[in-house]
């Protein structure tokens, strides 16, 4: 069963908005539903306990840079004693047309710094993940660029209705096995 929710993103102003933080937003959108406010607790991550039904969950942002996060992630696990498949890791991907949502139960980075340091820090890659569609860039902008751009104009509907549906998707998972989130939210299920 999933126990804790980690959103993948960079912290400050500078990355506020980008779509490198969409996992962030969704993180948050899931806080602001369960009636919980995400808070700074350690140098490594900003976290909040929940209550969902009758489960508790931990909800929780890495505070390192992105190709960091394995970091913080291996800090929550560890003091949660929780385990890699416990958790559910909601990060963007470039590779996914915007607005698409696909959960893996387990696989490798895709490309993805965040993904690839937790990965290389627990030294595992079979843990669940929701992958957030935020592509893909135009053939002339390097694909660190475009992660780390705002959104346009006409994508903000497109993104915050994947910011809204992504929550939904995560509560569900929560509530149901895996399987049952990925034939759910999944347009193409594995």
């Amino acid at each position: 069963m999933l126990s804790l929710v980690v959103g993948l993103g960079n912290v400050g102003a500078a990355y506020a908005g980008t779509r490198h933080n969409v996992g962030f937003e969704v993180v948050r959108r899931v806080a602001e539903q369960l009636k919980a406010k995400v808070q700074r607790s350690t140098v490594e991550y900003d976290w909040v306990c929940a209550s969902h039904g009758e489960q508790e969950l931990l909800l929780a942002l890495p505070r390192l840079l992105m190709n960091r996060s394995g970091i913080a992630v291996e800090a929550l696990l560890q003091r949660n004693e929780l385990t890699p498949t416990q958790m559910l890791v909601v990060l963007d991907d470039f590779n996914l047309p915007l607005g698409r949502l696909r959960f893996r139960s387990d696989g490798s980075d895709g490309g993805h710094n965040g993904l690839a340091s937790i990965i290389e820090t627990l030294e595992t890659e079979n843990f669940p993940r929701l992958r957030l569609g935020i592509g893909p860039p135009l053939d002339n902008v390097d694909s660190a660029d475009f992660v780390l751009s705002s959104f346009e104009t006409e994508e903000i509907e497109p993104k915050e209705k994947m910011i809204a549906t992504a929550a939904e998707a995560v509560l569900f998972a929560i509530d149901h096995r895996l399987e049952e989130a990925m034939s759910k939210y999944n347009v193409n299920p594995a």
